[in-house]
């Protein structure tokens, strides 16, 4: 092989890509319009998935839902923690003048008790439903998945078939030869 034909076939490689287990060459701009068309099919399953929880689900399990999603992120512990140091800071310093909760914060650890009464409830109750709506999802996903098994079945008996068939052509094929080849002589 020259070396013109090696580095046309390296740079043909680099183009084209090779579904693994067929020898079927796809080139980026194919490869790219797949990806684009399975993002869509994702996004589309995933947005009435969305409708679908938004109609089941009450008002007060959703706004537990952002409570929980609030309660559970940084930006609720930098609140939190800053609430709590101008907490400590306004009843502890000696030069502010109002002190309505005397260290050992009293009145905070009350507070505090409370914050902790009622967020984890509404966090267990969350994740709950976010534990439904993933077994609703992967009960999706397993159908998804069966349906694919039964097509690659179906395309597997297919490929067999025509393989037999092509098997049975290349007999009748040889046969038509060696008789053409008898004929000949």
């Amino acid at each position: 092989m020259s070396k013109m034909n090696f580095f046309q076939k390296k740079q043909q490689n680099k183009s084209t890509t090779h579904i693994q287990g067929f020898d079927i060459e796809l080139n980026q701009e194919n490869t790219r319009r797949i990806d684009r068309l399975v993002d869509s099919y994702e996004n589309s399953i995933l947005s009435h998935l969305d409708e679908a929880y938004q109609r089941t689900t009450s008002w007060q399990d959703r706004l537990a839902d952002r409570i929980a999603s609030f309660g559970g992120s940084w930006r609720f512990i930098t609140y939190f923690a800053i609430f709590l140091t101008i907490w400590i800071l306004l009843n502890s310093l000696p030069f502010t003048r109002f002190h309505f909760d005397e260290p050992p914060f009293i009145l905070l650890n009350l507070c505090l008790s409370f914050i902790a009464a009622f967020q984890a409830p509404v966090i267990m109750m969350s994740q709950n439903r976010q534990a439904a709506r993933d077994k609703h999802e992967s009960i999706i996903d397993f159908a998804i998945n069966y349906k694919a098994e039964q097509e690659i079945d179906d395309m597997q008996s297919h490929l067999h078939r025509i393989e037999g068939e092509l098997i049975e052509i290349k007999k009748l094929l040889l046969v038509l030869n060696n008789r053409m080849n008898e004929e000949h002589k």
